[in-house]
């Protein structure tokens, strides 16, 4: 039985116990096992990780662990210049769009507020998102890690908090999706892009108040929703402020 020795860095030490965050720590090595089965098997989600260095030397996923390795392992979005290193995945996704779990409802329908792209249905299966993930080139948001050791997901987030308003925070910060922000461009009810539409080919399904004080409508072509600018979206503004705000986010990192 050989050891190798640890050490993970900023973000990746949440998914460790407290007596190994933030320190070199030995590990027994009894099998012969890759680097990412290694990770993972300490309850790290490979799609965390984006650099690898053994015994100094940047190695991707599928180096096999040898004994007395010395191995740093550095997370997705730690802000330092990477480039002369191994990075494990070939480039970022150059447009954010979404699948969420069956756990994630209320933080979909929220980033469908803020105009991102997000699957969700409440009947996925894993496997069916880590496919669509794949095929889709999409980023997996869930809270559970072992949909993200799935190998074919190249690109997912471990969302840490457990209230929504608070993953929404969480995801624009961690993935630095502020200028990405477009307000109402997506149904939050089924993801369709909206479309304007005039008040005439609508004007049947207004409520009377509606029909005589407001004129802009958007509609959903995929659900057939209508919306337009009412006391509602005052609230939704009021809303897309709180969630959009980056002073509490950024003081507490």
């Amino acid at each position: 039985m050989g050891r190798v020795y640890l050490r993970f860095y900023e973000e990746l030490n949440d998914f460790l116990p407290i007596e190994r965050r933030k320190v070199e720590f030995e590990h027994a090595l009894n099998r012969r096992t890759s680097i990412k089965d290694l990770i993972e098997s300490l309850g790290i989600p490979h799609t965390e990780v984006e650099v690898i260095l053994t015994n100094g030397r940047s190695v991707d996923f599928d180096y096999i662990v040898q004994e007395n390795d010395r191995i740093s392992v550095y997370p997705i979005f730690e802000s330092f210049d990477i480039t002369p290193l191994l990075r494990l995945r070939p480039k970022p996704l150059r447009k954010p769009r979404f699948i969420l779990d069956t756990n994630l409802g209320r933080l979909a329908r929220y980033l469908r507020l803020l105009g991102f792209d997000c699957l969700y249905r409440n009947d996925y299966e894993d496997g069916d998102i880590a496919e669509i993930a794949s095929q889709q080139h999409r980023i997996v948001l869930t809270r559970d890690r072992f949909l993200l050791r799935r190998k074919i997901i190249t690109h997912g987030y471990f969302v840490r908090s457990v209230h929504p308003r608070e993953q929404v925070k969480e995801v624009l910060q961690r993935l630095d999706l502020y200028r990405s922000v477009a307000p109402f461009t997506r149904c939050p009810r089924c993801n369709g892009t909206l479309i304007k539409t005039s008040k005439d080919a609508v004007i049947d399904r207004l409520e009377p108040l509606t029909k005589l004080y407001y004129n802009d409508f958007r509609i959903c072509p995929d659900c057939d929703q209508i919306y337009w600018s009412g006391s509602h979206q005052d609230r939704a503004r009021q809303l897309i402020s709180e969630l959009t705000s980056q002073n509490d986010q950024r003081t507490k990192n």
